[in-house]
């Protein structure tokens, strides 16, 4: 019996893998996984349905396993933890497959929107050698059936008149102008990195993108502007609860995003109760700063000094480079020391910069080839604040998103499915981004109180998208409405207000993450804290809390209670 139940758990840990990257391959390509590197995903209603159904399969399987007393005795306390997380990863995949928001909830957001999927991950491939030149050229060959793809999805979507918003369809259709825009020099798929001796190839490459996907991404456009825009809702009904089920749809967003059963509403009280924690030391800092202790003057000086912004992209690279340093010297005083993968500054592609975050983060590869990268936007630098790039590359990098994903990447222990994860558990995922911001000041990593009201800043940036997502999502709030809350709650600017608030509307729930999962790691330290008394130790924790890479917040909570018990037995 117990050879069985351990035979039942490989098998499984082999086909999620299989079935996930399989069905999904520009996944595998931004966490770094070779081994799909020719493969596009089947975005048909029909291929996702498939997709959805062999998710279901696995819960199957895994349910039998976590339903049956004599299996879960055979099996130790990791290899439970495993089933859970496979279990909440098939149930979270599935559920989106089936509710389809992305076919009609139309945006250019790049982990959302298949197109944008598309250009921010297909020239990210690693190529090394002729098989690496090979399935990309493949891959390309396959863009334009897909585009074509998308247009029948969005197609089929209007036509059972699940009418995307008209902020999120002005967004892609900008987003196709941009790239169809860019000169060969600067066209994303063109300029792939090639080996030297495989350069010859570029011409190759040229003529596809010219002969082939260049005319898809233009007819895609096309219909995008003569058929969902027309018909597209207004601003003022820019949420879930304007189309239909949009309410079942928000709260199973809310619970794949969060990992948790909070309801709309404790989520958008928490957004508020953070902002008005905040105010005493949005007070302090600028007192000190500026002698200006009333939030709102203090952030109309934020936003009007000129002095308080980059004069060209550079010194943005500089400033977050500095940042990655300094938390480098200082990393193994908080955390165990790990081999990880190094991390690089990038700058975010022209393609990209205009409906980007003001940064991402992408995983090295498993093969070593790629680093880690820290994506940063440095166009308009004239319009960037210098306050809010520390807090943005310790998020970032480290100690944030890559120490925790390179880390991930080292597990070994771990099934190969679970050393590889980023948006599927948003809420540790970014809650750990999010936490890392406030243990770089505990680090002393921010080199002034000019730095630390760029982490007051991405705090309540955090607490309002939490208020202003459920806002529109559940409580009906008008896309105007959402711009006024956060532009009155935050001291970042108009220009990445409009760019945050399009995102949301676009990928509902996601926004919720960060503040959602922060608030859980820091009860689940203050809870280590306190009963550990004199023998905590924070690289401990950290060990811990990183050591089943990203999972649910209630596995997260399983596996630092076993440990505390663990460390007070002794």
């Amino acid at each position: 019996m117990i050879d069985g139940v351990q035979q039942e758990l490989a098998s499984l840990n082999e086909a999620f893998f299989a079935h996930k990257h399989g069905r999904d391959p520009l996944t595998a390509t931004e966490l770094g996984l070779r081994g799909f590197d020719a493969a596009l995903p089947d975005l048909s209603r029909e291929g996702e349905l498939a997709t959805a159904s062999g998710y279901r399969g696995l819960r199957v399987r895994i349910e039998a396993l976590l339903g049956d007393e004599q299996s879960l005795q055979n099996l130790t306390f990791d290899e439970r933890v495993n089933l859970e997380v496979m279990e909440a990863l098939a149930w979270s995949a599935g559920m989106d497959l089936e509710d389809e928001l992305w076919a009609r909830n139309i945006s250019a957001g790049g982990y959302v929107a298949p197109q944008a999927r598309i250009f921010q991950t297909v020239p990210t491939a690693v190529i090394v050698d002729r098989t690496g030149v090979d399935n990309y050229l493949e891959r390309l060959s396959r863009l334009p059936a897909l585009f074509a793809t998308i247009s029948e999805r969005y197609r089929q979507a209007d036509e059972a008149r699940q009418f995307s918003t008209a902020a999120g369809v002005r967004q892609a259709i900008a987003q196709l102008d941009g790239h169809l825009a860019l000169d060969d020099a600067h066209d994303l798929f063109i300029n792939v990195a090639l080996p030297q001796d495989l350069e010859g190839v570029r011409e190759r490459i040229r003529t596809l993108v010219h002969e082939s996907i260049r005319p898809a991404i233009a007819s895609l456009r096309d219909y995008l502007a003569t058929g969902p825009l027309i018909h597209a809702r207004a601003d003022h009904e820019v949420g879930l609860g304007s189309i239909e089920d949009g309410d079942a749809l928000y709260h199973r967003a809310l619970a794949r995003h969060t990992t948790t059963a909070m309801t709309a509403e404790e989520i958008h009280n928490l957004g508020l109760e953070t902002l008005a924690e905040l105010d005493d030391e949005w007070a302090t800092i600028g007192g000190r700063l500026f002698g200006i202790t009333d939030r709102r003057a203090l952030f109309d000086r934020l936003r009007t000094d000129s002095t308080l912004r980059f004069e060209d992209g550079t010194q943005i690279v500089e400033v977050v480079t500095r940042a990655l340093a300094a938390a480098e010297r200082e990393r193994l005083k908080w955390f165990p020391d790990r081999a990880i993968a190094s991390c690089v500054i990038e700058e975010i592609s022209a393609a990209e910069a205009e409906n980007a975050a003001l940064a991402y983060y992408r995983g090295p590869s498993d093969d070593g080839s790629r680093p880690g990268a820290h994506c940063v936007l440095t166009t308009v630098p004239t319009e960037r604040f210098r306050y809010e790039y520390e807090a943005l590359a310790f998020h970032e990098s480290v100690p944030g998103h890559h120490l925790q994903i390179a880390t991930a990447q080292t597990l070994q222990e771990l099934p190969t499915f679970r050393r590889y994860l980023d948006a599927e558990v948003s809420a540790f995922v970014e809650g750990w981004g999010l936490y890392a911001e406030r243990l770089a000041d505990e680090m002393g990593l921010y080199s002034g109180d000019l730095a630390r009201l760029g982490m007051l800043s991405f705090d309540a940036l955090r607490a309002t998208r939490c208020v202003v997502d459920t806002g529109m999502h559940h409580y009906g709030w008008s896309r105007q409405r959402a711009v006024e809350f956060m532009w009155e709650n935050t001291a970042t600017n108009m220009a990445n207000v409009t760019n945050e608030i399009d995102r949301y509307i676009g990928w509902p729930g996601q926004a919720t993450a960060y503040l959602v999962g922060r608030r859980e790691i820091r009860r689940l330290r203050g809870e280590a804290e306190r009963r550990l008394a004199s023998t905590f130790d924070i690289r401990g924790f950290h060990r811990v809390i990183l050591g089943q890479g990203a999972v649910p917040l209630g596995v997260a909570a399983s596996v630092v209670e076993a440990w505390i018990k663990s460390v007070a037995t002794g």
